[in-house]
């Protein structure tokens, strides 16, 4: 039961880490920590096919993307 309380206050200093960079691709690094700390999550509330799922999509997919599309925009936010 710690251990949720634990992950979910990790998710919420990802969240904030990720709002206040100005470096877009540390924001796509805390975005992609989010769902690792998701999947782990889902993996302890025993949904083994969602964390999977997570893995799959939250962390290499948009994270793939999102890198694609700062590159072929600015890396600095104003």
């Amino acid at each position: 039961m710690i251990m949720i309380y634990v992950l979910a206050a990790i998710i919420i200093i990802a969240a904030i880490f990720s709002i206040t960079q100005k470096d877009l691709i540390l924001a796509v690094v805390g975005t992609s920590a989010i769902s690792v700390i998701l999947s782990i999550f889902y993996y302890l509330l025993q949904a083994p096919d969602v964390a999977l799922t997570e893995a799959a999509i939250g962390i290499a997919l948009s994270t793939i993307i999102f890198v694609i599309a700062i590159k072929k925009t600015e890396r600095y936010e104003e």
